[in-house]
């Protein structure tokens, strides 16, 4: 029987960039010792006081099916978060609960792109940028950011790739760069989305994972309220990956039709975890600065060990949990780098090309593991590094 095209061209090349992580993923299964740099997994779990409230809502009888936008607390707890960060007004009706940030991305471009549309984003990307484009029926097109002007994506660029474009997506602060953009970078996006008429969805789930710069959701910036879908999740800020809860925030008539679409795919989020995530938004900044505290310190042990060295250089890593290493000194490209490190150290890394073209010879270190292992895996990087440039 024959697929579907759509589903079987998620990943038209078959692969999805991320080989090097499998394969480490294989080793470790085999028993072999590797350190894993790979994906943004926090190596702390979810908070015990999060997950009790989870307990005591289910065990209160909140099993069954629960409001599909979301439950009625956790909505306004959302809008007033987001109405306190960015000072715009925001209510629940603008909130759509979703599964996590993924979902809340599928459904954002679900409304606002038909088939064959074009959908922008910016290279380099999170893994599941194109293929949740091509999910909806859409065509991806991606807006190079280079290394030489840190990550950060040129008007001119966006200018170059939006005539008769539907939607522009941007992710600040940025996985897998760690750059954050700047108001000039931001309201050249705002300027360009107002001039072609375009939707602008911003990825914002490292908003709390911030090191240097400011924060700014475009979402208020003048006259981009209207036309800006933001994503948050509870995913990276309260380490409740595994929970699944995220949203969409948005003008109330867009919300209303995401509605409309969860009530046909996701169906809602399951109660008891909503619970939970009301329970933890409610916990203030105190909590979100407790689960960021780790990738603040691992920041500093990677910036004083590359000051150690001339051979890898690192982007300004602002925001997230991630540094973005250039490795172009070697002479190898970052899937290369990445191979050979497995190989040698047993240290597993994510090459700059699973992220796009504009990171090649880079490769992703993500800072999520403990500070010691990572700091004596970062000198081993490093002083690998060193030999292949010799």
């Amino acid at each position: 029987m024959k697929l579907s095209h759509r589903i079987t061209h998620l990943t038209p090349s078959g692969s999805d960039g991320w080989e090097v992580f499998y394969r480490a993923r294989a080793m470790k299964a085999a028993g072999e010792n590797v350190l894993e740099l790979t994906i943004g997994e926090h190596d702390i779990r979810t908070h015990a006081s999060i997950l009790a409230a989870m307990n005591e809502s289910a065990k209160g009888g909140h099993t069954g099916y629960a409001s599909v936008p979301g439950t009625p607390e956790l909505r306004k707890a959302v809008a007033d978060r987001i109405q306190s960060r960015t000072g715009v007004a925001t209510v629940p009706e603008n909130i759509l609960i979703t599964p996590g940030g993924q979902a809340a991305l599928f459904a954002a471009h679900n409304a606002v792109c038909d088939e064959g549309d074009t959908a922008l984003y910016i290279d380099p990307y999170y893994a599941t940028y194109p293929g949740t484009i091509r999910g909806v029926g859409a065509i991806p097109k991606a807006i190079p950011a280079f290394p030489e002007n840190g990550f950060q994506p040129r008007a001119d660029d966006i200018a170059r790739h939006a005539q008769g474009a539907t939607s522009l997506l941007i992710n600040t602060p940025n996985n897998p760069t760690g750059a954050v953009y700047s108001k000039a970078t931001l309201s050249a996006i705002a300027d360009t989305c107002k001039t072609h008429d375009l939707w602008l969805i911003s990825d914002e789930v490292y908003d709390t994972q911030l090191w240097d710069g400011t924060h700014i959701s475009p979402r208020a910036l003048p006259d981009m309220a209207n036309r800006t879908l933001v994503i948050g999740s509870m995913s990276k800020s309260h380490a409740m990956t595994g929970s699944r809860v995220g949203w969409v925030c948005g003008p109330q008539d867009a919300i209303e039709h995401l509605v409309n679409l969860a009530t046909h795919t996701t169906y809602g989020v399951p109660g008891y975890i909503q619970d939970a995530a009301h329970f933890a938004l409610g916990q203030g900044t105190p909590l979100e600065d407790e689960i960021a505290a780790p990738f603040a310190r691992r920041r500093q042990i990677t910036e004083a060990l590359l000051a150690t060295q001339n051979i890898v250089k690192a982007s300004p890593t602002q925001g997230a949990m991630y540094a973005m290493l250039d490795i172009r000194a070697t002479g190898l490209s970052g899937l290369d780098f990445a191979n050979d490190l497995l190989d040698a150290h047993g240290i597993a890394t994510m090459p700059g090309e699973s992220f796009g073209q504009a990171a090649a010879g880079h490769i992703r270190v993500a800072m999520t593991i403990a500070d010691e292992d990572y700091a004596a895996a970062l000198k081993t990087l490093l002083g690998f590094a060193n030999d292949k440039a010799a």
